[in-house]
Order: C-alpha cells, then sequence, then structure tokens
C-alpha cells in the first residue's frame, strides 16, 4: 500500500517508520481507513506546499489602552488579541512601574478560528436566550456555562456525524420506571414469518423486509440514533416514524449486522475434538437445551440461534469495539510474572512548561487602623458596651420574616453567661470539667445563628477552643462517624446546643441522648439564657491580647471521607479579620446578607467574626429559606439596603431560575457580591448570568467579587471591590488538553475543549504566595504552569490537631528554587487549591488538589468534569444537578466514575440517550475515557448537611455495591489500556531435545501410571474370577451358585430404611427372567440395543444382567422427570434415537407417564420403540445363557452430556469393563466382606459402574442411596454411612454441597442422634472436573466433629474416554497419625498468570495470584498416563500445562454415533505423540492438567506422582493469546458481593459473557455489573463484554453438579433467560 505521492517527498526517517507502523495497524484492523487518513495527512501535512493562508499568520500583540475596544459590560469576552502570560507577566511589571494599572482582561493564545459570532459581545438575543431559559421555571440546571455549554453542543454535533453505535442495556419490566416495553424492546423478529418484517405504525410506506429482521435494526437504530441530538428524540418511542428508512440505512452502514447467524466463534477448541450428535431430520425433539421460558429456539444446522436480539446487539458491541482504541503503547512494566502490564509512556507531544520560574507575589502591606482591637474579645466587649443597641444580627423564619435581632449588647451579656457557666457550672468546684484550653463541640442547627453565635464568644471568653460541628440528625449519618473520630481526638467531653437541637437530637427510651457511632461520650449542654446561672457581679472573662493559643478548630472532610481539625490561633483569628476588613473594605455598621453556613469557611469569617470586629449587622438567610424561596437573599438585600452579601454560585444561579421579572428587586445598593466558590470552574457561567440579568436592577459589574479560600489557608485570595466600572475582571481561555499536563496553554486545535476561568483577585493583604508543583519536593512552578498555591502568612491554619506528620506536609512547607534553594526561612502553607498567579497579581484557580484524578498521567479535575456533564442538557435530566465525580483504582490506574441523580420522570430512552451523550461529550472535551456512569433516583445520594452530595459516602456505597443504581453504563473497553500484552505463542519441546532421555531440557517429560497390574497378587478365589470368567455375566452366575445368599445390593429410602435388597441368587434369577422377555416378547438377537429407563434402584441392575444374559447392548438412560416432562423427556427421546434402541424396558409407572397426555405434547407416541414392562416378568428361564464370542464385543453404551452440552455415547466392550472392576477392586481394597455406600446417579460413567457392576464383580455389599432421596432428607447418607459403620464411601459434588448446605446448623443434632463419621477411611467424590477444593475443605470442615477424619475425603477423576483414571488417594494412615495439623499433602498452589501460558509455577499459599489445586485421587492400577501438547501433540515436560492422555485396558474403544465419524473417533481413542515414543496408542481425554511428583510415597517406596486436573479443554477459553479456565473467572466473580450465589462465564464473537444469579432484591442487579467487572479486570487482565444478572436457578446444571454453559450460552443468545438486568459493556 505504498504510496506513490510520497516518493518524491523528503521525509524524515522517523515520519516513515510512523507512516509504516500505520499501514501495519491498517492491515491488521487495528485502525479504521478513516483513522489511517487522518492520521496520514497529520503526519505528512508539514511537507507538504503550504497553500498562503487568507487569515493571515500575524499575530498582533497589543496593550489596550482602557475603554478601547471593549464593550462596556460584556457578558462573554470579546477577543482582544493576545497576551503571552510570560510577556504579559513581563508587561505588568512595566506598567505597575509606570503606575497605570493596565487592563487585565486577557485570553491566552490566538482564537481567530471562532466563528464571528462566538466571539461577539452579548446581543439582545443572547440576553433573551437568558430569559428563555429562566422562564422554564427548572431548578436543575446548575452552574451552567454558556461557553461550556456551547464547546459540548459543538462536541455532540460532531459524534453525531460518526454515529457512537451503543447497545442499550435490557432490563426486567419490574425494574422499569414509568417507561413503555416498546421504548427498548425490539420487537420480536423470527425469522420463520415473512409478514412479521414490516414496520408497523408507518403510514409514508416505507419498503417492507422478507428477512423479518428490520425490526430488529430499526429497533437499534432506534436505541442509538433515537435521540444523538434533541431534534430526532420525537419518535423515539413509537416502532414506526417516517424516518424508519433513511435511519435503518444509517445503522447498516454503522454498524454493519450482515446476519444474525452465529458469527465463527473463535474462542472454543476446534470443533474435531468434541463430539455433536448428528440428529435424525425431521425430528422435532432434538433439543437438550433446558428450554427458558416457552420460546422456541430457532437456530441454524449447528445448533445456534439463528435471529435473536441478544446477538444482534452483541454483534453491535463488537461492531462498535472494532473502532481502533487509544493509540497501542510500546513499553511494559513486570508485574511480578512474564505477564505484563502496559505503562503509559510520556507522549513525546505533550506540552511542556516553557516560561521562567515564577516569583512569589506579596499582597498590599496590612495597615494597621489606630482603633483596631488588640483582640476579637476586646472588640466584642467595645460594642457590647459602646453600642448595646446596634444590631448585630438577624435571623429568619422559613417565611422570610425576621424572627429575631441580636444586639451587640445581648450578644456581650450572653457571651458572658455562657463562659461563667462553661468554667463554673460543669463539674465540681475541685474538678471542673472543662478548663480553660480544652476542646468543647458546638453542635447547632443551620437556620439558628444567634444561638451559634453566642457559644461561640462564650467559648472565646471562657478560653475554652469551640469545635463547630453539624447537628447529627440519625446515629447513621453520611459521614457523622468520622466526626466523631475527630471529637474523640480532639478529646471533646462537652457539647454545646441549642434547646431546640436538643429537643430534636435522637434519644433512647430512658431519654438519654445515644452515643453515636463511632462519637466519644458527651455531656450534652444547653446554651439558652434561661437554663443559665447568672454570673456574681465580681465575676469577669479574663480578656487578653490576642496570643498563639488556639482560638477554634474548623473541621474539614478529606477526599477520603475522613475528618481533620484545622487549628486557627488568636492571633490568626484577628490578623484573618484584619485583612478581611482591608481588603473588603469593611466599615463599622454596614449591613451583610449571609447566605452561607456559617459554622465554617466564608460563612464564619465573614458573617460571625469580622462583621463583629466591624460592628456590622449580618442579616443571616437559612438553607431552609432558600429551598422554599431562592430570592430571598436578593429581597433582603433590598429590603435592608445591604452593603455587602455573601453567596455561593447555586444561590445566584437558583435566584436565576426564579427569577419573574420582579419589578421591585434594586441591587444598587450592593458594594460587594462575595461568591464564595469563586475558584470553582462553573462560577464564571453563574456570575455571568447574574449579571447578565441584574444589571438592570441596579447591579454592577465590579461588585462581582469571587473569592478562593481553603479551611487551612483560610482566604487566599479576594477581588476587590473598585469604583472603577470600566475595568473588566481578568479571564483566561485555557487549554484543556494543556491542563492535564499542568501547563497553561491556548488550545490552537481543538477550540471545544477549553477551560474559560475567571480570576479571584489578588493575594490577601500581608501575605506571600507561590504555586509549587503539587507532587513531589515543593519546587516553584514556573509562569506557564499549574501547581498548588501557598500562602505565607499570619492568618492562616497552624495544624491539623493532634496530627503532626500531615501538620508538617502542609503547614510548614519550604518552597524551593530550580538550585534548591528555599526561597523564603518562613514556612508556607499548602492551600489545596491548583492554579497559578497571573499577569498583575491576579489569582486563577484551575481545581482542586481533592477533586485531582490522575488517568494514564493526565491529570482532570473532577469538578470540570461535573461541568460537561452539566452541560449537557442538564434540566431535562439530571435532578438539580446532582452529579458526583471521583475515581476508583481498578489495574493500577484511576478510573472515572461519574454518579448522577435522575429526575423521576425521565424514561429509559431519556437515561440511555444522557449517558451516551456525556460519554461523547467528556471524551471530545476531555479526551478522557469514563469507567463507569451510574444513575440512581432522585434524592438517593448520601447528602452532607447542607444538602450537597457526600461524596466519599457515594463513593463508598458505589466499591461495596450498594449504590442501587437505576442504569449503568461500563466503558472498560475504551478507558482500559494498560492490559498485558496479548500472549505470544513460544515453540514447544522439540524431538531432539526428546533424545536426551526422559529429561526435556532440564525438565521430566510429564509421564506417571499407576501399579502393574501385572504385578500384583491376588488371593485364590480373585485369581479365579480373573482368570476363569472374562465376562460379568459369567461372574454373576459363578456367585449365584458358590454363595447364593450372600447380599450383593441394599436399597435406601428416604426415611433410611431397606427398601430393596438382592443377594446373588435373587439378581441372577431376576436377570434370567428379564432375559426371556426380551427374547420372547421382544423378538431381540443378540447385539440389539436396549435403552433401560429406571429411577435409581435394583430394578435397573436386574435389568442390566438380563441384557447381558440375553446377548442385548444396555443403555442406561435417566427417566423423565414427572414435573418438568416437557424439557425431560426430549433428552431421553433423543438418547433412545441415537443409541439405535430397538426396545425400551422400564417400570409399569414409567410406562403409564410415557404414554400420559403431558408426555404426548412433547413426543408423539408412536415414535417410541418397543416398550417393555418389567414388573410383570415371565415365569420361566431361558434355555440358555448368552455367552459373548469375543471379550472385545460390546458389553454396554455409557451416554452422557458433557458440560459443553454434547451428548456423546462411548462403547465400553466386555475385556475394557472385567479390566476395569479389576483396577477399581485393587485400588479401593473390596472384598465380599466390605460394605461400600453410594450416593451417585447411576446412568453414566463411574456412577454407573460402581452402582451396577462392582458389587458381582467383587462381591462386597453395595449400600445404594439414590441422591433423590437427599432432597427429602439431606442427612439420609451420612446417617447411612454411620448407620452400617461403612469404611469407604462414594457420592458426587451436587451431593456434598446439599449436606454442606443443608446440614450445616445441624451437626449438633446429628451428634445427638448418634451420627458418628470416625469409620470412614475414605469418602470419594466422583468428577469429571477440576477438584472443587472449597467444597470439599467446607465438608470436611463442618463434619470434623462428628468424627470425619480430615484427611478422608478425595476425589476421583474420569472422562469420556476413560471413566475412572484416578481414584482415591493412597491410604495415608501413617502419614495422618503423624498429625493432621499439617497442610493437605495433595494440594498445590500454582501461578494462575502461569497458568494461562500454559506453564506450571508453584507458589506460597496466599501469595497474590495463587491458586489452590488439589490431586485428582490416586492413578488406577494399570493406567497410564502422559501430558502432551493440544495442539502439537509432542509430549510436554513437568512444568507445562497440557492435555492428559491415557493409556489402559479400560480405555472406551470409540464413541458410538450415528454415522460412525472416523476421523473424530481416531483422534480422540488413538492419538500417538508426534515424536518420543509414537508407538503406543493414546486415548485423549479432552482435560487440561499437569503432573507433579509429591514428597509422598506409596507402599513399595517409590513416591507417588500426583495428577493435577485444570479443567476442560473445549470449556477453556484463549482470549488475548492466553488461556482461561471458566471456574476461575467465576470463582472471582461470586467473591465480588454477597449477593451473587452462582456465576457462569462462556465467550461469544470473542466477548467475555458473565452471568450471574442474584439473591437479593432486583434492586440490587446493577451493583454487580461494576464490581464484576473490576474484579475480572484485577485478577484477570480481562475486560467483560457482557454482564448478565439473572434469578437463583438459572444457570443449568447436569446431574453431575457441572454447569451446562454452552446450553446457558445457546438461552442468552435466544432470549430465553428473562434476564433481570443485561449490561452491554462498551
Amino acid at each position: 500500500m505504498a504510496d506513490r505521492s510520497l516518493e518524491g517527498m523528503a521525509l524524515p526517517l522517523e515520519v516513515r517508520a510512523r507512516l509504516a507502523e500505520l499501514e501495519l495497524e491498517l492491515s491488521e484492523g487495528d485502525i479504521t481507513q478513516k483513522g489511517y487518513e487522518k492520521k496520514r495527512s497529520k503526519l505528512i501535512g508539514a511537507y507538504l506546499p503550504q497553500p498562503p493562508t487568507a487569515n493571515g499568520a500575524a499575530v498582533v500583540r497589543c496593550r489596550l489602552q482602557p475603554g478601547e475596544g471593549v464593550p462596556r459590560r460584556p457578558f462573554r469576552s470579546t477577543h482582544i488579541g493576545v497576551c503571552d502570560i510570560r510577556e504579559a507577566a513581563a508587561r505588568e511589571r512595566a506598567a505597575s512601574a509606570a503606575g497605570n494599572r493596565p487592563l487585565f482582561y486577557f485570553r491566552f493564545g490566538v482564537d481567530q478560528a471562532l466563528p464571528q459570532e462566538r466571539r461577539a459581545p452579548v446581543t439582545p438575543s443572547s440576553a433573551s436566550r437568558y430569559h428563555r431559559r429562566r422562564s422554564s421555571g427548572s431548578r436543575d440546571e446548575r452552574y451552567r456555562s454558556d461557553v461550556h455549554t456551547e464547546a459540548v453542543q459543538a462536541a455532540l454535533a460532531k459524534h453525531k456525524e460518526r454515529k457512537m453505535a451503543v447497545p442499550m442495556p435490557s432490563k426486567r419490566r419490574s425494574l422499569v420506571v414509568q417507561t413503555s416495553m416498546d421504548a427498548y424492546t425490539p420487537p420480536d423478529t423470527s425469522s420463520g414469518s415473512e409478514d412479521e418484517g414490516s414496520v408497523q405504525g408507518d403510514s409514508q410506506g416505507t419498503p417492507t423486509s422478507s428477512q423479518g429482521s428490520i425490526n430488529m435494526e430499526h429497533w437499534i437504530s432506534q436505541a442509538i440514533h433515537g435521540s444523538t441530538t434533541s431534534t430526532t428524540s420525537s419518535s423515539s418511542t413509537q416502532s414506526g416514524g417516517s424516518g424508519a428508512a433513511h435511519r435503518l440505512a444509517d445503522v447498516m452502514a454503522q454498524t454493519h449486522i450482515e446476519n444474525h447467524s452465529a458469527p465463527p466463534d473463535v474462542t472454543t477448541y476446534t470443533s474435531e475434538h468434541s463430539i455433536q450428535v448428528e440428529r435424525p431430520q425431521g425430528s422435532t425433539t432434538s433439543r437438550t437445551a433446558p428450554k427458558y421460558g416457552n420460546a422456541e429456539l430457532m437456530e441454524t444446522g449447528d445448533g445456534v440461534p439463528v435471529s435473536s436480539r441478544v446477538s444482534a446487539k452483541i454483534q453491535q458491541l463488537v461492531n462498535t469495539l472494532k473502532r481502533p482504541k487509544r493509540p497501542p503503547l510500546r513499553e511494559f512494566f513486570v508485574d511480578d510474572f512474564e505477564e505484563l502490564l502496559e505503562v503509559q509512556q510520556p507522549d513525546p507531544n505533550q506540552p511542556k512548561p516553557e516560561g521562567a520560574q515564577m516569583l512569589a507575589t506579596r499582597g498590599e502591606q496590612l495597615g494597621v487602623v489606630t482603633n483596631w482591637p488588640p483582640s476579637l474579645e476586646a472588640a466584642l466587649q467595645r460594642w457590647g458596651t459602646i453600642s448595646p443597641k446596634a444590631p448585630c444580627l438577624t435571623t429568619m423564619d422559613t417565611n422570610g420574616k425576621p424572627l429575631y435581632i441580636l444586639t451587640y449588647g445581648k450578644l456581650w451579656t450572653r457571651s458572658m453567661k455562657v463562659a461563667y457557666n462553661i468554667l463554673h457550672k460543669l463539674g465540681t468546684k475541685q474538678e471542673p470539667m472543662v478548663r480553660p484550653g480544652d476542646r468543647v463541640a458546638l453542635v447547632f442547627p443551620n437556620n439558628d445563628p444567634a444561638a451559634f453565635m453566642v457559644a461561640f464568644y462564650g467559648c472565646l471568653l471562657a478560653e475554652v477552643v469551640p469545635v463547630p460541628i453539624e447537628v447529627p440528625l440519625t446515629r447513621k449519618d453520611a459521614g457523622s462517624q468520622q466526626i466523631g473520630f475527630l471529637l474523640g481526638s480532639c478529646g471533646v467531653t462537652v457539647a454545646l446546643t441549642s434547646d431546640a437541637c436538643h429537643k430534636g437530637l435522637p434519644k433512647s427510651p430512658t431519654g438519654e441522648i445515644p452515643q453515636f457511632k463511632g462519637w466519644p461520650k458527651l455531656l450534652w449542654f444547653v446554651t439558652e439564657s434561661k437554663h443559665l446561672s447568672k454570673p456574681p457581679r465580681d465575676w469577669f472573662p479574663h480578656i487578653k491580647d490576642a496570643n498563639n493559643d488556639t482560638a477554634y478548630i474548623e473541621y474539614k472532610t478529606c477526599k477520603d471521607g475522613s475528618v481533620l481539625g484545622v487549628t486557627v490561633t488568636r492571633i490568626a483569628l484577628l490578623t484573618h479579620c484584619q485583612a478581611l476588613t482591608q481588603a473588603c473594605s469593611y466599615t463599622e455598621a454596614e449591613t451583610i446578607v449571609n447566605v452561607l453556613d456559617f459554622k465554617k469557611d466564608v460563612g464564619l469569617w465573614h458573617g460571625i467574626l469580622t462583621s463583629v470586629m466591624n460592628m456590622m449587622h449580618v442579616i443571616s438567610i437559612p438553607y431552609s429559606l432558600m429551598k422554599v424561596n431562592p430570592l430571598s437573599w436578593i429581597q433582603k438585600v433590598c429590603q435592608y439596603k445591604a452593603k455587602v452579601a455573601c453567596v455561593k454560585s447555586r444561590d445566584m444561579h437558583w435566584a436565576l431560575v426564579a427569577h419573574r421579572d420582579q419589578r421591585d428587586v434594586n441591587l444598587s445598593s450592593l458594594r460587594m457580591l462575595i461568591v464564595a466558590d469563586g475558584a470553582n470552574p462553573w462560577s464564571i457561567s453563574s456570575c455571568d448570568a447574574f449579571l447578565n440579568v441584574f444589571q438592570s436592577k441596579g447591579l454592577r459589574q465590579e461588585v462581582i467579587c469571587p473569592c478562593a479560600s481553603s479551611p487551612e489557608a483560610l482566604t487566599v485570595a479576594i477581588r476587590r471591590p473598585t469604583d472603577d466600572s470600566n475595568q473588566p475582571p481578568g479571564r483566561g481561555v485555557l487549554s484543556m488538553h494543556g491542563l492535564t499536563y499542568g501547563v497553561i496553554r491556548v488550545d490552537s486545535e481543538e477550540k471545544l475543549s477549553v477551560l474559560t476561568v475567571q480570576d479571584v483577585g489578588l493575594v490577601m493583604p500581608g501575605a506571600i504566595m507561590c504555586s509549587v508543583k503539587p507532587d513531589g519536593i515543593p519546587q516553584l512552578c514556573r509562569t506557564d504552569e499549574i501547581g498548588e498555591l501557598c500562602v505565607c502568612a499570619v492568618a492562616t491554619g497552624t495544624s491539623y490537631y493532634g496530627l503532626s506528620g500531615m501538620t508538617k506536609n502542609t503547614f510548614e512547607v519550604f518552597p524551593m528554587t530550580s538550585s534548591g534553594a528555599p526561597i523564603s526561612e518562613y514556612p508556607f502553607i499548602r492551600t489545596g487549591l491548583l492554579g497559578f498567579v497571573g499577569p498583575g497579581g491576579l489569582v486563577f484557580v484551575v481545581g482542586k488538589m481533592d477533586g485531582l484524578m490522575v488517568v494514564s498521567g493526565r491529570r482532570h479535575n473532577a469538578d470540570d468534569i461535573v461541568a460537561t456533564a452539566l452541560a449537557v442538557e442538564p434540566m431535562k435530566f439530571v435532578y438539580r444537578g446532582r452529579i458526583a465525580v471521583f475515581s476508583v483504582t481498578v489495574l493500577h490506574d484511576e478510573r472515572i466514575v461519574i454518579v448522577a441523580e435522575q429526575r423521576p420522570d425521565s424514561t429509559e430512552e431519556d437515561s440511555f440517550q444522557w449517558m451516551s451523550r456525556v460519554l461523547q461529550a467528556i471524551d471530545s472535551i476531555h479526551q478522557v475515557g469514563v469507567y463507569c456512569l451510574a444513575l440512581v433516583p432522585a434524592n438517593t445520594l448520601p447528602k452532607t448537611p447542607l444538602g450537597g452530595i457526600h461524596l466519599s459516602e457515594t463513593k463508598q456505597l458505589f466499591l461495596e455495591g450498594s449504590l442501587h443504581p437505576c442504569n449503568v453504563l461500563m466503558c472498560p473497553h475504551t478507558c482500559v489500556t494498560n492490559l498485558p500484552k496479548p500472549r505470544q505463542k513460544q515453540p514447544e519441546i522439540g524431538p531432539a531435545s526428546v533424545m536426551v532421555g526422559n529429561l526435556v531440557s532440564g525438565k521430566r517429560i510429564a509421564q506417571a501410571s499407576g501399579r502393574d497390574l501385572g504385578q500384583i497378587e491376588d488371593n485364590d478365589q480373585a485369581r479365579k474370577v480373573r482368570t476363569e470368567f472374562l465376562f460379568l455375566s459369567e461372574v454373576l452366575q459363578w456367585r449365584a451358585q458358590t454363595t447364593p445368599d450372600h447380599l450383593l445390593y441394599t436399597l435406601l429410602n428416604c426415611r433410611g430404611t431397606i427398601a430393596n435388597s438382592l443377594t446373588c441368587v435373587q439378581l441372577h434369577k431376576r436377570a434370567e427372567k428379564i432375559a426371556v422377555m426380551l427374547m420372547e416378547r421382544g423378538h431381540l438377537q443378540d447385539g440389539d440395543h436396549v435403552a433401560l429407563v429406571y429411577p435409581p434402584g435394583i430394578d435397573l441392575i436386574a435389568a442390566f444382567y438380563g441384557c447381558l444374559y440375553a446377548g442385548c447392548v444396555p443403555i442406561t438412560v435417566r427417566p423423565p422427570h414427572p414435573q418438568n416432562i416437557a424439557t425431560t423427556l426430549p433428552t431421553v427421546k433423543m438418547i433412545v434415537e441415537v443409541s439405535r434402541s430397538a426396545c425400551l424396558m422400564t417400570t409399569q409407572l414409567i410406562c403409564k407417564l410415557l404414554r400420559s397426555r403431558e408426555a404426548a405434547a412433547a413426543v408423539d407416541v408412536r415414535t417410541w420403540p418397543l416398550i417393555l414392562d418389567t414388573d410383570d416378568l415371565p415365569k420361566k428361564r431361558p434355555a440358555q445363557i448368552y455367552k459373548p464370542s469375543n471379550p472385545d464385543t460390546l458389553a454396554y453404551l455409557d451416554f452422557s452430556v458433557s458440560t459443553t452440552g454434547m451428548l456423546a455415547g462411548v462403547k465400553m466392550s466386555h475385556a475394557a469393563t472385567s479390566a476395569f472392576c479389576r483396577s477399581i477392586k485393587l485400588q479401593c481394597e473390596l472384598y465380599p466382606s466390605r460394605e461400600v455406600a453410594i450416593c451417585l446417579d447411576p446412568y453414566c460413567g463411574l456412577g454407573f459402574v460402581l452402582w451396577c457392576l462392582c458389587s458381582v464383580y467383587s462381591g462386597h455389599q453395595s449400600i445404594l442411596i439414590p441422591p433423590s432421596e437427599l432432597e427429602t432428607n439431606p442427612a439420609l447418607w451420612l446417617l447411612a454411612v454411620s448407620q452400617y459403620k461403612v469404611r469407604d464411601t462414594f457420592c458426587s459434588y451436587s451431593v456434598m454441597e446439599l449436606c454442606t448446605k443443608g446440614l450445616g446448623s445441624q451437626t449438633e443434632s446429628l451428634k445427638a442422634r448418634g451420627l458418628d463419621l470416625s469409620r470412614v477411611r475414605t469418602c470419594v467424590v466422583v468428577a469429571e472436573e477440576r477438584p472443587r477444593i472449597a467444597l470439599t475443605q467446607s465438608f470436611s470442615k463442618l463434619f470434623k466433629d462428628l468424627g470425619l477424619h480430615p484427611r478422608a475425603v478425595s476425589t476421583s477423576f474420569g472422562c469420556r474416554v476413560n471413566l475412572a483414571i484416578c481414584l482415591q488417594p493412597h491410604r495415608l494412615w501413617t502419614l495422618a497419625e503423624q498429625g493432621t495439623s499439617g497442610p493437605d499433602p495433595t494440594t498445590v498452589y500454582v501461578d494462575m498468570r502461569a497458568l494461562r501460558h500454559d506453564r506450571v509455577r508453584l507458589v506460597e499459599r496466599g501469595s497474590p495470584h495463587s491458586l489452590p489445586l488439589m490431586e485428582s485421587g490416586k492413578i488406577l492400577p494399570g493406567v497410564r498416563i502422559i501430558i502432551a501438547n493440544p495442539e502439537t501433540k509432542g509430549p510436554l515436560g513437568d512444568s507445562h500445562l497440557g492435555e492428559i492422555w491415557v493409556h489402559s485396558a479400560h480405555n472406551a474403544s470409540g464413541y458410538f454415533t450415528i454415522y460412525g465419524d472416523e476421523s473424530l473417533q481416531s483422534d480422540h481413542f488413538n492419538s500417538r505423540l508426534s515424536f518420543g515414543d509414537t508407538q503406543t496408542i493414546w486415548a485423549r481425554t479432552g482435560y487440561l492438567g499437569f503432573l507433579r511428583r509429591t514428597e509422598l510415597t506409596d507402599a513399595n517406596g517409590e513416591r507417588h506422582d500426583a495428577l493435577y486436573v485444570v479443567g476442560a479443554l473445549d470449556e477453556a477459553m484463549e482470549l488475548r493469546g492466553m488461556r482461561y479456565h471458566p471456574i476461575d473467572i467465576e470463582t472471582s466473580v461470586i467473591r465480588a458481593h454477597k449477593s451473587v450465589t452462582e456465576c457462569a462465564v462462556f465467550t461469544w464473537t470473542n466477548l467475555l459473557v458473565v452471568v450471574v444469579e442474584l439473591d437479593g432484591s432486583e434492586q440490587e442487579a446493577l451493583d454487580l455489573v461494576p464490581l464484576v467487572t473490576n474484579v475480572v479486570l484485577e485478577e484477570h487482565y480481562l475486560i467483560v463484554g457482557v454482564v448478565v444478572v439473572v434469578d437463583i436457578g438459572v444457570i443449568p446444571i447436569n446431574s453431575r453438579g457441572e454447569k451446562q454453559r454452552m446450553h446457558l450460552r445457546d438461552g442468552f443468545l435466544a432470549d430465553q433467560l428473562d434476564p433481570i438486568y443485561v449490561a452491554y459493556n462498551m
């Protein structure tokens, strides 16, 4: 694809290399054609001949004269030319030296590409836009920036061009809030019908479709594109609409869904290793999958559903994910193994700071006024005695009427009274409770500032330290526990409160206030005058000059929710009041309206402290009044002609929204409107909008004074009120991209991603400010770099109470120059604010350290992301603008999470559209991916006392899975870019290295064998059985003659009593009669196949031997379940058909069931072969008993459904059957005198062999316990084991699970009933899977008290090609007796990451990524095992994971299928190694495992080789080149949340699908989505594609207790699961 046009160009080498890389990416599909062209043109753009530019490249840098070219009252800044910061700073210094302060209305960089109208000053039309917006009356439009909104809308418009196909999650009806199902459920299309495909409700004559899939496409197009802009959202709910045709064309072009038949599933194992049952044509019941609901499953020939809404959505998701992600990254760091996580490399093109090193900026001198009081208490004393009638504070009720006026005289006398009572009336005279310097809590509600003020000044006069906190409303308030910790650490024992508040606190029945969670024990003290004693006349508070004693402690909530106390000294308190007085030009008796919280921060400093120093009158507006009447503060400004008002952006915004052309509003009295959160990114838009509307009401532009503050540094900067109305405020239009690298830049390319910030005025009087790098040593920033602002002043906090380490890092910082020299001998204080000092000493704040999220090395501010999200149609959707943004750490990087409250009336469609648009906006503007976007119902997020969102609690709920969102969208595919490199396969061992013998490149070849059958000595009787009788039928006849009355079988019923039993002779006689019946009534020939459909019991055994006596081949089949005939009967029919049974034998009861009406509905009665009822047997004996001519002829067929859903029948010859029985007899030491308890299903595998065959061969007595009986009596099996004093017992995992769950709480009562398991030597779990170590361990632990030996429980392993390879460990009694405290010697811990690379690496227990594996039992005598590479078929070394191959006399002789597929058969049953020992014929088990020599020795002193089974090859999932076993991912997911009871995973078109069963309310379903995604990413480095939440019991499980993942997959794709929620991760 080399481009000819480049040949003549002189391109640098690195550009050519990058072009080659791009071409490679395009050829491998990592990048789209469009992306390729865009990147290519960008690369070579600089080297193409340039046409001259129209707008000219010259940029005029000019300084404006005051009033020149600037509209007097701009709402949005006009572009005035450019002021590069560095130059600006230099010009500034020059100008200030010349004495004329220039106009600082600056933008950084050139803005010429902006369209003209965006740069224009405010016009009547844009003003009326505000009026329109206001009149909507909605209150949710928080801090809406027009600049920002335009950027967001432009970004969304750009995205609209390349529509984003986002599949909408599916929800169960019960989870949907007020919305029609049509809005998000596609019309059910079925490919069979011709006429269903037309688009209903379409009067415009859209072409109809004959495939029936247009509705599906049309629905998807609605789901995705229904409203990418607000204009197309109108027709999104009905299923028709005139736009259907072109929308469909759009979606077809976008999503490329060619057809809905299954895409090839590249993740599963190649098909030649799994047997697929060929189904007879025309059979209607050829399906073993459970039907979920009554939906018919339509499928293509390969058993995969054709048309289903689920697969269409997945296809859509796949297409979305095919789009190129972030650029591939080059370098990696080692995560302590060969699996490497990518490290974000610094972008070579990232902006770097280039300015000179900044100089510290000094505020003006703090001018000492002669009559300033020496301390705040002295000021109070002065005003209280000189002007006692002067009003100090007016409080309001909820109707806005003045409730109470506190005068300076009352404040002084009451404070004295409080001070006296604190010091003298608490405790005793000898032992007062509170001494000067002690801390006391101030607990006052937000509507009672007067009581708070009296208590605060009372504390100051008593020289105790007030700690103002919020009122605890309940014992479990958000964050109240942390406040309790603060009180505890401050040693608080007394809490001052008001009468009303005291009455409102929660009380115990005895009337006491309970101790709140995490709080110290407090004495509650009410400060109302009527409750206090009058101080004696001679008592007077000691009023000192301000000193370094602590005045008060202000609490601060950190990012993680912990609460710290910032101590403020008396001198700092006084100096701060002086600095504010000077900066704000406060004068005596001014009136100030305060809307802020008076207990802390700006509200406390202006409304309680500085006001008293200057004898001002404060009008306090409570939050409760603002909620009812947002205009109340404006009305009070007019009413009292207030000079100053203290508000937040929110208050301005609410006033805007509620403002209805009120005529009597006049704000001309205001000389200063202090905006307390002026540092927030959205405050600028509130200020602009507020000015724009209220300018006509007398508000002057220069009155708006944003300030920046922090608990540590108090007021950091404040804009001074000026009289010069010609001087517009400073503005910075900063590149968002630059900001993420901490650099101040204009965005030259992308006009959308800018942050407009306003200045927060100048540094405080008497303070010095600089900015330092946010992390590492505090080095001064450059002039064009963002840093943390640091302040050196008297008027700041001094420490975090009781935390010297944290105090040192925050309050004792010495900024360094680049040479390493400190810039001052005095310490600076970190403010926690990020920003810079601009030209003219103007301070700009761009964010907070607490809101900083570092994603892939770039810094993003939570507030900026909130602002962007709010600019996406907030008033339509977000409830009261309540959005929380935080980051969570997943896989070594921070991931952004957005949680928003949605309005109660929003539909599913609204919320989904809003979510998609927020993702697009944030991606465009911030160039960062959002990991999770969650919507919760209105008013459900934890609140702070003033109604904001409690961020750390919200994060905690999210991580715990208790947030209960109503919608979730996860986008791990776009944000997780540091996954490990996909694995490159290495060449395995070759023939050359095998020549060394059994060592392969330093590793032993992995092979092992059980004892040699030839060397084992038999006793006489056993030798006779082995040598004289080749067939089981002969052994039974011999036993009937020699020991006729020896009991072989005992069957127990659910009560534990004997239901039936068989001696040798009884079994023989019964088998003879059945043989006669088969010959006479069935007219069967030898070799005919007979299906035995019996419940577990004696009849089944007799019928089996009857078949052998008649020369027929038996096939055991599980009978249909009477309660579930519709799903179980077709399976029976299928096995009968596939096995080509000529006759079906069963009991009378089942005969009736097969002919019943319910059965006829599932299977036509006439299609069954001959049915014989063995309850009615003939009386005569057969003329002769059939003896097979050859031991290699077929003895029986063993049919079972594998975990992958394959029905496979294997052929067992007479020779293999006898060898099998002998092998088990030797391994388990079975003799006629022994008793064995068996609780297994007798239909296939080892369960059938133990139930039907072993007793006849070995002569021992089998106590048979049908597993189904345990459902009514879970203790049945263990009681039988105890009652019959059994030494050996066999069970399945489902039986063990039933006992563990069902008897967990009953061990004491079982012990009382005499249950004793101390005689059990071995309890073997029969399985065809990896041992379930957690289950066996909990079983052992649970029944240890009942005498069960911890080493008694072991497992066996068998598979289709060999029904038992391992069984029961060597009896390690000697080892067990040495002490049972040590770990089980047969458990190893392997590194899970190595396992994914098919390597076995042993690690210590408890090390990260360790996986415990238990040995699968001891290899049976006569069995040889080798571990081979499943692809190359070469032998593998010890440290490799490979396929287990087995060679033994009891291997099955092949699959039984209708058309014997030779290639399949030869591969599975007759494989040879590709090198090494190429002569031996092996059977391939289809299971992956490894061998390991253990430290244990067997009887003849050899070390015992242990086989560890890891999982089925068919089930293993190949993802990112690595091999994953579903069970490992499932185990992680089950641990993720307490409500997940079961989990199953599978892949579909390379997407990982996780299905979880939810044990809890449906509201918890969506909590699971992020938790499941997180845990799989963290522990397995995989991105989950789809999370499906279903009810308990939906994951199908077979009789062996194994999950049927493929059935589940089919059910999911055919939309039959009825899921509670399906989330498609983006």
